[in-house]
């Protein structure tokens, strides 16, 4: 189960900029994860899917109660001043566990799409990050009040959801590979990509190709997947993976039947 919070909410507007309000994106981008995460089975829980507030208390509070087994937190970010940063950023109440992981896919992820990245930093002093009980992740989807930040997000608002839900995927199934016992039939690809755009995917695919790494371009359930390798052996499905990731790539380990 996975507990989607959109910041903000009802009298509280989030940051605003020339009447944009981030309640909104956060409330419609967290639906639209969701939705693509129910589609592919996760059982997923809101902490409002209307124009409501909530403390974040009372947020962490939903989670725990639900017995969620992940928490992610919706937001967009904010300057002193207009067009002063962008980027993409994603907090983690510390630098370590699954929660981590899923972080620096999503940032991954979202820089495949324009968005400049910041990285993952440490916010022990947030609430909805502190008082959960499960591993949280906030993601700052972009600057509210950056004007490149915002075409992004309008223009590539399909390509966001479809990027998260991506990185949350794989980071799930990544984890229950290695604790799920080697079969003989299935292999093993890492996962560098997924997008509905295909020039983009072959961007991808061919820089890599062109660093040696073996990949290949996958269209699977509308979008066109960027993979490495197909390996029998788990332990060199992750050996490829900590190569790639090494390189800068956002990675995922997934698996296939051997006839796939």
């Amino acid at each position: 189960m996975r507990k989607l919070q959109p910041a903000h909410g009802g009298a509280d507007f989030g940051a605003t900029y020339n009447g944009r309000k981030e309640k909104d994106d956060n409330l419609d981008l967290a639906l639209a994860v969701g939705n693509i995460l129910s589609q592919r089975g996760i059982h997923v829980i809101y902490t409002r899917t209307t124009d409501v507030y909530q403390t974040p208390f009372e947020k962490a509070a939903i989670a725990n109660e639900s017995d969620a087994d992940f928490f992610i937190s919706f937001h967009r970010n904010s300057s002193p001043e207009s067009n002063q940063y962008e980027g993409i950023e994603t907090l983690v109440y510390d630098k370590s566990g699954q929660k981590l992981d899923m972080a620096e896919n999503i940032n991954g992820a979202l820089g495949e799409l324009g968005f400049r990245e910041i990285g993952v930093k440490s916010r022990p002093g947030l609430v909805v990050l502190r008082r959960t009980k499960m591993p949280a992740v906030l993601i700052e989807t972009g600057f509210l009040n950056t004007d490149n930040d915002n075409e992004r997000f309008d223009t590539q608002f399909s390509q966001i959801a479809q990027s998260i839900s991506s990185a949350i995927l794989g980071t799930l199934d990544e984890e229950s590979l290695e604790n799920k016992p080697e079969s003989q039939n299935n292999f093993y690809r890492v996962q560098t990509g997924s997008f509905q755009n295909k020039e983009y995917a072959n961007n991808m695919l061919y820089t890599l190709q062109d660093q040696g790494f073996p990949a290949f371009l996958l269209y699977e359930d509308g979008v066109f997947k960027v993979q490495v390798g197909a390996y029998k052996n788990l332990a060199n499905a992750i050996k490829m993976e900590k190569a790639l990731r090494k390189s800068g790539y956002s990675t995922w380990i997934v698996s296939a039947p051997a006839s796939y």
